[in-house]
C-alpha cells in the first residue's frame, strides 16, 4: 500500500479507510488477528479485510455493513489524528497551484505539523519529486517519519528535525518552491532564497493574523521577491433543495383552459404543465446557501523568487 501507488488488494499492514459515510469515517491499520469495532458490528480483519480488493462492501457481525477505500491525501486530511492544527483541502488545492507543482518538482516545507499538507506535496511531485520538510518539535518529526514509513512514501520525503529560522532547509539553490507555516515565517524568508533555485521559484507563507502577514511582505520586499499577494479562501457550501411557488394569477390561464377543453379532473392530465398551472404552484430546484459556514483559517501569501 501506498498513498501514491494504489493497489488493488488489502494486505497486511495497509492503512485503510473505514467508511461509514461522508460524515462518519475512520483510518484503521490492517493485522492479522485484529478486530475493529464500528456502531454496525465488529470487523475482523483477517477474514473480513486481508484479501479483499479496496472499495468492497464488508458487512459487520450485527448486519450493518461499511466500505473500505484506499487511502488518499483528502481522505488522510479527513481522518489524521491531529498533533497540530492542519491545512484542509480548500487551501491545500490553491497553494498547489499557485506555488505551480508537478511531478518532479523539489518542495520545501516547515513545519510538518499532522502531516496534511505534506502528502498531498508527496502525492504531487511523484514519482520523480523530493519534498524536505523541517519540523522543529522532536517527537512530531519523528511521528511524521514513522507513518511516511508506513504509507510508503518515505523515498519521497526527507524530514529533518531543527528550527528553520536559524538553520534553514538543508538545501541550495535546489528548490522550485518553498512552503511556511510557523509563527514568524519573515525570520525565515532569506533561509528560502537560499533554498530556491537560482531563479523563478515560488514561496507561500500560511499566516492566520494580517499582522504576520504584513511583515512577511515587508520581509519578502527586503529579499527581492516579486509578485507579491495575499489570498483569503473561503468555503461556501449551497444545499440544493426543491421549492414550490404560487403562479401569479395573469387572468389568462383560466380562459386558455376551458377554450381548449382541459379537464383537471382526468388522471391523464395530472402530469401536465396546465395541471400546476390549474393548481397554482410549481416546483424546481434551487440552490440556498447554508446559514452557518466555515470562516476564516488563514492568509496565503505567495511571491516569485526574481
Amino acid at each position: 500500500m501506498s498513498f501514491v501507488e494504489y493497489g488493488d488488494t488489502i494486505k497486511d499492514g495497509d492503512t485503510a479507510i473505514v467508511f461509514l459515510g461522508h460524515e462518519s469515517m475512520f483510518p484503521v491499520k490492517v493485522q492479522h488477528g485484529t478486530v475493529t469495532q464500528t456502531k454496525y458490528g465488529v470487523i475482523r480483519h483477517s477474514t473480513d479485510l486481508i484479501g479483499k480488493k479496496y472499495g468492497s462492501k464488508v458487512t459487520c457481525s450485527k448486519g450493518g455493513w461499511v466500505f473500505i477505500l484506499h487511502p488518499t491525501p483528502e481522505l488522510w486530511t479527513m481522518n489524521l489524528p491531529h498533533r497540530t492544527q492542519i491545512l484542509y483541502s480548500t487551501d491545500i488545492s490553491i497553494i498547489t497551484m499557485m506555488l505551480e507543482l508537478k511531478p518532479g518538482s523539489i518542495v520545501c516545507e516547515s513545519g510538518t505539523g499532522s502531516g496534511s499538507l505534506s502528502h498531498a506535496l508527496i502525492r504531487t511531485v511523484a514519482p520523480t519529486g523530493h519534498l524536505y520538510t523541517v519540523e522543529f518539535h522532536q517527537q512530531r518529526a519523528e511521528k511524521a517519519r514513522e507513518e511516511f514509513r508506513e504509507h510508503g512514501v518515505e523515498h519521497l520525503v526527507t524530514v529533518t528535525n531543527q528550527d528553520v529560522c536559524k538553520n534553514g532547509f538543508g538545501v541550495s539553490n535546489t528548490a522550485d518552491a518553498v512552503f511556511l507555516d510557523i509563527p514568524s515565517p519573515w525570520e525565515a524568508i532569506g533561509h528560502a532564497k537560499s533554498a530556491l533555485k537560482a531563479e523563478g521559484g515560488r514561496i507561500c507563507s500560511f499566516s492566520p493574523c494580517i499582522e504576520q502577514v504584513q511583515r512577511t511582505c515587508l520581509a519578502m520586499e527586503e529579499y527581492g521577491f516579486t509578485e507579491i499577494n495575499t489570498l483569503e479562501i473561503l468555503l461556501r457550501v449551497y444545499n440544493v433543495r426543491t421549492i414550490s411557488l404560487q403562479i401569479p394569477d395573469l387572468g389568462k390561464a383560466a380562459e386558455d383552459n376551458s377554450s381548449t377543453g382541459f379537464d383537471s379532473s382526468n388522471p391523464s392530465n395530472q402530469g401536465s404543465p396546465c395541471a400546476n398551472v390549474q393548481q397554482g404552484t410549481v416546483q424546481f430546484k434551487s440552490g440556498v446557501p447554508l446559514r452557518e459556514m466555515v470562516g476564516h483559517t488563514g492568509y496565503l501569501t505567495f511571491a516569485t523568487k526574481s
